[in-house]
C-alpha cells in the first residue's frame, strides 16, 4: 500500500535568499510553475520572464517592510505627479541597486545554468511611457527619492501604448504601436480593490444646508480608475517605494439591456471609449477630439491621485487641513495643474472645509515644477470644452481667478494691462485657461530647473508673478541617476572609477572629484581611453545587430540623441555637416580626424518640419555614406526607434556630445549630464545647464559657442538670415548645395519647407546666424582630439567635475527647501524560518 505521508519540502526555498543558490532555485521554480516550461523548451522570453520574478520576489518583503513602516512611523511623504513616467528597462537597474554582491550571485546563477545574463536582460521590452526628458527626468528621480530613503509615491497613466515604436522608411519617420505590454509585464502588480470612479461631464447644482451653499456634481459619466503598482527599488536594496499608474476601465462592462435588443455594438462601445482614455501616451492633439481626450487624461489621473492621497490620509486621523504635514505633492510640469482645482472641490465638496482653510490646505500641499521658456508651449484649455467636461472645476478655477485678481489690484491699483496679463482666464474667442497661471497661484513653491531658466523664468515668461510673490520661485536644477546612466550603462568605466576611489560615488556623484589628481596621469588616461574604445565596440555591436550599420570605432563619435525639435536645433547640425562634405569634396581634407556623427530622436507625429529634419539627416547618410571620396572622413547615421536602453549605449560612445540649442530656449537638459560624466565632451551654447556645467568643469574643458540669452532677444527684432547667407561663402555653398536638390534626387522639392523657415519665416530660431560660430568652435574640438592627452585630461575633468548633476542632489535640494520630507530608515526583512540550500540538502 503506498504511503499517504507527504514528501518532506527542503526548507531552502528562500524566495528571498540573494545568495546563488536560492537565486538558480527560484529561477528554476518561476520557469517551471508561472511560465510552464523547463529548460529544453523554454523560450528566451520565457527566461526573462522567470528571472523578472525572481528578481520581483527579492523585492516584494522588502517593499511591505516599507510600507509598514512609513504608515508606523506617520511618514510625510511625497507624491510626485508625472503625465510621464520614461521608465525604460528594470531588470538590470533593480539587480544593481540590489548590490553588488546581489548582481555578481545573479550572473553566476545564470552562468551555473548555462545563460548569459546580459542575453536574458536584452529581452526586456522598454516601458516607454513618455515622450522624453520630462518622463526621463521623473523616473530618475524615484530612483534618487528610494536611494535617499524618501518615503515617495510615484503618480502616472498605464498607457496600455507607450511612446511609438520609429521606423524608418525611405528616410522618413513612420509611426507603430509601443504596445510594451504585449508579453505582460513582469513588475506591476494589478490593485483591483484600489480603484476610484470619475467622473467627467454632467451639471452642477447648487443647494443651501444648515446656512451654507453646497454644490453637487450629478449626471455625470464616471469612468473607473484602477491601479497598477511597480516596485521602485532604491540602491542598497532597503527602501521600496512604488510607482503607482493608473488605468481606465468601464464603469460597467456591458450593457445587457442593448445587448438583448440585438445592439451588440451598443452594448460594448461605453467599455470601450472608456479604456481609451488610457490607451496611448499623448494623443496628437491638433484636432478638438484630440485635445479633448488629452484633457481628459489629465483630469483622470489627476482625480484617481488625489483620491488615493485623501484616502491614505484619512487613516492618520488628523483633520484634511492638516493635509500639507503628511502629504507634498508635486506638479511636474503643468500636465498635474488640475491638481489645483480638484484639491479644492475634494477638500469643499467632499470633506466641507470652508473656501479659506481649503485655499490655505491646497497652497501648503502643491509644489509646481515649470519645464519650458516658451509662451506657446505653456497648456491652455478652451473654456466651453472644460465647461462641457468638468463644470464644478470650471466655477472653482472662476472662484480662485476672481479673488486672485482682487489681490492683483490691491497690490498695484488701476493697473488693468497687468490684470488682464495675470488673470488665469484668457480673454480669448473663446476663452482659455491658462493652467501654468493656475499652478502658480495654487502653489507654494514654483520651480525652475537651471540657473538660467529659473532666472528667464522669472524675469521674462512670468515676471508679474515673481513680483507678486519672489519668495515663492526658486530653482532646483536637474540632475540624472548615475546608477542607470554611468554604473549600468558604462560598467567597465565604473568599475575603473571604483578601482581608484572607491565606490562610494554610486550613491555620492561628488566623490568623483577625487578623480581629478589623475587627470594628467598618463596611464590613467590609456586606461581611460580603452575604456571609451570598449563603449564604442558595444554600440558598434548594438549598431550591426539593430540597424546592419557597420561602426568604425577609430571614427571622433559625434552624438546628437534627443526629441527633434527646431529649437534643439539638429538642422544646424545638419547645415554643418554639408559644411564639411563640401570642404571633402574640394580636397580639403589633409590631416582631417574621421569623424561619424551619430543622430537619433522622435519627432511628435504631427510636427511635419522635426520629421522633414529626420528625412534630410538620412538623406545625408544616403549620400555621404556612399560617396568613396569622403566616406573614408565622414559617415552620418540616424538611428531609429530612440529609447532608453539605447541611450545607454550610446552615452558612454560618445566623444563629443551636442547640446546646441538655441541660447534661452533649453530649460535644462539632461542628455548633456549624461554625456557629461561619461566622458564626452561638450559642444554647446550657454543655454539650460549647459551653463552650470561650465562652471563645474571650467572654461578650458567646455566648447561653447554662439549668442548668449541676452544676444538673442537682442537681435531677433532686427534679425535677417540672409544678412549671413551672403557674408560667409561656405554657409552659402552649403546652403545652396541643399536646396538644389543634391541630396534629393529623384525627390525634387522636399526641403523647400526648410528654405522657407530658414529664410521666408525667418529663421526664428537663429541657426544661420550661429553657424560660424558653431563651426569653428568644433574644429577647435577636432584640433584637440589631435592631441590625445590633452583630450583625456579634459575628458577625465568633465567625469571628475560631474557630480553636482545627480538626481540624488537635485532631490536633497527638493526635500529640504520645498517638501519638508525626511528620509526613514527602513531596516532589512529578515525571516527566521528560512533557511539555506545546503540546510535543505543536509535534512535531505
Amino acid at each position: 500500500m503506498a504511503s499517504t505521508k507527504a514528501p518532506k519540502e527542503p526548507v531552502s526555498r528562500n524566495r528571498n535568499g540573494h545568495d546563488k543558490d536560492s537565486i538558480t532555485w527560484s529561477f528554476a521554480e518561476q520557469l517551471k510553475y508561472n511560465q510552464a516550461v523547463d529548460k529544453y523548451s523554454a523560450s528566451q522570453h520565457d527566461k526573462f520572464k522567470a528571472l523578472a520574478l525572481t528578481v520581483r520576489d527579492r523585492l516584494i518583503n522588502q517593499w511591505l517592510q516599507t510600507q509598514r513602516t512609513h504608515h508606523h512611523v506617520k511618514a510625510k511623504r511625497v507624491y510626485y505627479l508625472s503625465l510621464e513616467f520614461l521608465i525604460g528597462r528594470s531588470l538590470g537597474n533593480n539587480i544593481i541597486n540590489l548590490g553588488p554582491d546581489v548582481e555578481t550571485a545573479f550572473r553566476d546563477a545564470m552562468t551555473e545554468l548555462g545563460y548569459d545574463l546580459e542575453e536574458i536582460r536584452e529581452m526586456e521590452t522598454d516601458a516607454g511611457l513618455g515622450n522624453g526628458g520630462l518622463g526621463r527626468l521623473a523616473a530618475c528621480f524615484l530612483d534618487s527619492l528610494a536611494t535617499l530613503d524618501l518615503p515617495c509615491f510615484g503618480y502616472g497613466l498605464r498607457y496600455d501604448y507607450g511612446i511609438f515604436r520609429q521606423g524608418i522608411e525611405n528616410g522618413y519617420q513612420v509611426e507603430y504601436p509601443d504596445d510594451w505590454t504585449r508579453h505582460g509585464s513582469a513588475w506591476e502588480i494589478e490593485r483591483p480593490e484600489v480603484s476610484v470612479a470619475v467622473k467627467f461631464g454632467g451639471r452642477v447644482i447648487v443647494t443651501e444646508d444648515k446656512g451654507k451653499t453646497v454644490h453637487k456634481w450629478v449626471d455625470t459619466q464616471p469612468i473607473v480608475g484602477v491601479a497598477y503598482d511597480m516596485p521602485i527599488l532604491g540602491y542598497g536594496g532597503t527602501t521600496v517605494n512604488t510607482l503607482r499608474l493608473w488605468s481606465a476601465r468601464a464603469d460597467e462592462e456591458f450593457k445587457f439591456t442593448s445587448f438583448n435588443e440585438g445592439d451588440y455594438v451598443e452594448a460594448v462601445s461605453h467599455k470601450v471609449d472608456a479604456e481609451n482614455l488610457t490607451k496611448v501616451l499623448y494623443p496628437n492633439d491638433k484636432a478638438y477630439l484630440g485635445k479633448e481626450l488629452r484633457l481628459k487624461q489629465q483630469y483622470f489621473f489627476v482625480a484617481c491621485s488625489l483620491w488615493d492621497i485623501m484616502r491614505r490620509f484619512r487613516k492618520s486621523g488628523k483633520s484634511f487641513d492638516q493635509l500639507a504635514s503628511m502629504a507634498a505633492i508635486q506638479l511636474n510640469d503643468t500636465h498635474p495643474s488640475l491638481a489645483v482645482a480638484e484639491l479644492m472641490r475634494l477638500l469643499i465638496d467632499e470633506e466641507g472645509l470652508d473656501w479659506d482653510k481649503a485655499w490655505k490646505t491646497t497652497v501648503a500641499t502643491l509644489g509646481y515644477t515649470n519645464h519650458t521658456l516658451m509662451p506657446e508651449a505653456l497648456e491652455k484649455w478652451p473654456v466651453p470644452m472644460f465647461e462641457k467636461l468638468l463644470p464644478r472645476h470650471l466655477q472653482i478655477i472662476y472662484e480662485i481667478n476672481y479673488r486672485f485678481l482682487s489681490q492683483v489690484a490691491i497690490k498695484w491699483p488701476g493697473n488693468n494691462e497687468k490684470l488682464a496679463r495675470m488673470s488665469i482666464i484668457e480673454e480669448a474667442e473663446p476663452k482659455h485657461i491658462r493652467m501654468a497661471y493656475l499652478a502658480i497661484v495654487g502653489s507654494h513653491s514654483v520651480n525652475g530647473v537651471a540657473a538660467l531658466h529659473t532666472r528667464l523664468l522669472t524675469e521674462r515668461l512670468v515676471n508679474d508673478f515673481y513680483q507678486m510673490w519672489p519668495e515663492r520661485f526658486n530653482n532646483k536644477t536637474n540632475g540624472i541617476t548615475q546608477r542607470r546612466f554611468l554604473l549600468k550603462a558604462n560598467p567597465a568605466l565604473a568599475d575603473l572609477i571604483s578601482q581608484k576611489i572607491g565606490d562610494a560615488w554610486i550613491t555620492d556623484l561628488t566623490e568623483l572629484t577625487k578623480l581629478l589628481p589623475l587627470a594628467k596621469d598618463k596611464e590613467f588616461q590609456r586606461q581611460f581611453a580603452a575604456v571609451k574604445l570598449e563603449a564604442k565596440q558595444r554600440l558598434a555591436e548594438q549598431a550591426k545587430k539593430e540597424y546592419g550599420i557597420t561602426l568604425d570605432t577609430s571614427h571622433v563619435f559625434d552624438v546628437q540623441v534627443k526629441r527633434i525639435h527646431e529649437y534643439k536645433r539638429q538642422l544646424l547640425n545638419a547645415l554643418h555637416i554639408i559644411m564639411l562634405y563640401n570642404r571633402i569634396k574640394k580636397g580639403d581634407h589633409k590631416g582631417l580626424v574621421p569623424q561619424t556623427f551619430i543622430f537619433a530622436g522622435k519627432a511628435a507625429p504631427g510636427y511635419a518640419m522635426a520629421k522633414l529634419i529626420i528625412k534630410l539627416i538620412n538623406s545625408l547618410s544616403q549620400v555621404i555614406n556612399n560617396d568613396p571620396d569622403v566616406s573614408k572622413y565622414l559617415r552620418v547615421y540616424f538611428f531609429g526607434n530612440y529609447r532608453v536602453s539605447l541611450a545607454e549605449k550610446i552615452i558612454p560612445a560618445a566623444d563629443i556630445s551636442e547640446q546646441i540649442s538655441t541660447a534661452g530656449t533649453e530649460a535644462s537638459g539632461t542628455g548633456n549630464m549624461k554625456f557629461m560624466c561619461n566622458g564626452a565632451l561638450t559642444l554647446g551654447t550657454l543655454d539650460g545647464a549647459n551653463i552650470e556645467i561650465m562652471e563645474e568643469a571650467g572654461k578650458d574643458n567646455i566648447f561653447i559657442f554662439g549668442l548668449t540669452a541676452e544676444e538673442v532677444e537682442d537681435l531677433k527684432p532686427h534679425y535677417d538670415p540672409y544678412q549671413y547667407y551672403h557674408a560667409d561663402t561656405e554657409v552659402k555653398e552649403a546652403l545652396d548645395l541643399l536646396f538644389s536638390g543634391y541630396f534629393n534626387f529623384g525627390e525634387p522639392g522636399i526641403f523647400d519647407p526648410i528654405r522657407q523657415v530658414l529664410f521666408e519665416k525667418g529663421d526664428a530660431y537663429l541657426h544661420l546666424a550661429d553657424i560660424r560660430s558653431y563651426a569653428d568652435t568644433r574644429a577647435k574640438m577636432i584640433e584637440l582630439y589631435k592631441k590625445p592627452e590633452s583630450w583625456w585630461e579634459k575628458a577625465i575633468i568633465n567625469t571628475a567635475k560631474s557630480g553636482k548633476f545627480s538626481s540624488d542632489r537635485t532631490i536633497n535640494e527638493y526635500a529640504t527647501d520645498i517638501w519638508n520630507v525626511k528620509p526613514v530608515k527602513i531596516d532589512a526583512y529578515q525571516d527566521e524560518n528560512i533557511g539555506t540550500l545546503d540546510q535543505a540538502r543536509n535534512q535531505e
